[in-house]
């Protein structure tokens, strides 16, 4: 619902600033006191084109912004989150305008693209115009519309759906063709491939475990050496000398002959002892690394040979050698999925071919409901028209079939209101048939009997009621009534029985200030209300009668 519209610089309007409510808010005024600027201003918020020509003479700039209250489930909301807009309760689409004629667009004064707001306003405002047609004259909404005056949510949920698992279903399909002929095209690489991996049968971790061996392997000569002059050292070059273990052993028998007692040397004896045992040792692990450390030449050869091997196949397949294993089994699949492609195929066709049967069985039972609920629609509607002075008008509303091309989670129909305006005329679109006034009526009746379902909240009338008056006047002012029991309505009129009809009445008029003219917007209390619909009535001589006719009409608006 519209909240508020601050206005600056437009043309007349130097400052504004208005607040709306919901139901019916009615604006008058004299031929050219700026109604038409008050829409326009509202149209920049919404999008529309912008043109210099609406920058106020002297300034700058112009600015108009509009604020919306945001219910929690409607779609604006989901198109901010698209946009990583914070949704707030309250939406500000506001728009500026320089005197190049160059605008700025913003949503909760985050700078967007026009593109954008447009699309947002199209979702909170509708405009029926007589030059204007926003909403209901757009055939890509007809289908929507059609479906919400008839309660079809469900059949077009189970439409939706339906395409959906139809949509997968034919993708798998599309990946299941392409994968197959993605690996006919590779056969003879794929099976010379898995070949070549198989025999050379690279294992988990085999590359860092050859690499450790090898540098083992190439340090074993100098390993070998430092054990040998080990053995050297423990080795004297006179054998008969005997070693250290000899020279412990004669120092010991040396000790063991002093005279008795002999407790001074047995603390010597025990580290001689000891010393020797160390020794011994030490000899016999010399022994066995020296008999382990001989190098192994054929050994390296292997470890190389198979590190090149790999390290070969690696660069052949652009992989790091870790991932020869995993590479096997990449392609191994791919042969595998190759020899039951077909198979594949065949269940993939077969699931696309059944749940495109089951999406066209549901858009089958939402054609025929549309098609109940399009006669329904036009019986409704062919009630509403001749109150309004289009008792030969005649609304059609069109359930065609579409191509296959063009269908979707809406179903396979083309949803289109056509119009016939008189006896004997083939029914067209609406905006090309019924003229500007017939048109602007006509979008009324439809909004009477569609407003249960309208997704956009605020509805613009301008001056739905040109050209007729008295009976005809009071029904479009009480269906307008009507359309407002739902939704926020704001119409611009000359027709005093519309103008009664309003929940709240804005009076719009030009001004004259320090030689400029400035367009005012009053909100009227209630006897301000009852001059402004007297004058109406009267013109600019306003009599006792014209105030009795005004009370007649507010007060019969309140019956």
């Amino acid at each position: 619902m519209l909240t508020s519209l601050a206005i600056r610089d437009v043309v007349l309007i130097e400052r504004l600033d208005l607040a709306f409510g919901p139901g019916l808010t009615v604006l008058t005024g004299e031929t050219g006191a700026g109604k038409s600027i008050l829409l326009d201003s509202l149209g920049l918020a919404l999008g529309a084109r912008a043109d210099s020509g609406l920058v106020r003479a002297g300034q700058p700039q112009a600015s108009v912004a509009a604020a919306f209250a945001v219910a929690e489930n409607h779609p604006a909301r989901g198109i901010l989150a698209e946009q990583g807009i914070e949704a707030e309760d309250v939406l500000v689409l506001r728009r500026v305008v320089g005197a190049d004629g160059r605008s700025r667009a913003f949503v909760n004064d985050q700078p967007v693209g026009l593109a954008l707001l447009r699309r947002l306003g199209a979702l909170l405002v509708e405009v029926q115009g007589q030059h204007e047609q926003v909403g209901l004259a757009d055939p890509a909404a007809h289908a929507g519309l059609l479906d919400a005056a008839g309660a079809l949510d469900r059949l077009r949920g189970q439409v939706a759906e339906a395409h959906r698992a139809w949509r997968e279903a034919e993708r798998t399909l599309a990946a299941a063709r392409e994968e197959i002929a993605a690996a006919q095209r590779d056969e003879e690489f794929l099976r010379h491939a898995v070949a070549e991996l198989e025999e050379l049968a690279p294992a988990e971790g085999e590359e860092e475990a050859l690499a450790a061996e090898r540098q083992r392997l190439q340090q074993g000569e100098r390993r070998g050496e430092a054990i040998a002059e080990a053995i050297s050292a423990l080795t004297p070059r006179d054998r008969r000398s005997g070693g250290p273990s000899a020279a412990l052993r004669s120092a010991a028998r040396a000790l063991e002959r002093l005279p008795a007692p002999n407790t001074e040397a047995e603390p010597v004896l025990e580290a001689l002892g000891r010393a020797l045992d160390a020794v011994a040792e030490a000899e016999a692990a010399l022994d066995r690394l020296s008999n382990e450390a001989g190098p192994d030449p054929r050994r390296l050869e292997q470890v190389e040979e198979r590190l090149f091997a790999l390290r070969a196949a690696a660069r052949k397949h652009l992989v790091p050698v870790v991932e020869l294993p995993q590479l096997l089994a990449t392609l191994k699949a791919r042969l595998a999925a190759l020899d039951a492609g077909t198979d594949r195929v065949t269940a993939a066709e077969r699931a696309a071919a059944e749940t495109c049967a089951a999406f066209l069985a549901a858009a089958g039972r939402l054609t025929e409901a549309r098609k109940d609920a399009a006669g329904k629609l036009e019986k409704a509607v062919a009630r509403e028209l001749p109150p309004l002075k289009l008792d030969r008008a005649r609304l059609v509303v069109e359930v065609a079939p579409k191509p296959e091309s063009g269908w979707g989670p809406d179903g396979v129909d083309r949803v289109t209101f056509l119009v016939s305006t008189n006896p004997g005329q083939a029914p067209g679109a609406l905006d090309k048939v019924a003229s500007g006034g017939e048109l602007s009526r006509l979008m009324l009746a439809l909004k009477v009997v569609l407003a249960r379902g309208s997704p956009v909240p605020t509805l613009v009338f301008d001056e739905v009621d040109s050209g007729i008056g008295g009976a005809t006047a009071a029904a479009v002012g009480e269906r307008l009534a009507r359309v407002a029991e739902r939704l926020q309505v704001l119409v611009v009129t000359h027709s005093p029985q519309v103008a009664a009809r309003g929940a709240r009445h804005l009076s719009v008029a030009k001004q004259v200030k320090a030689g400029r003219a400035e367009t005012r917007v009053t909100p009227l209390d209630a006897r301000a209300r009852r001059e402004e619909i007297a004058r109406m009535l009267a013109g600019e001589q306003v009599t006792e009668a014209a105030r009795a006719a005004a009370d007649s009409l507010l007060t019969g608006s309140l019956l």
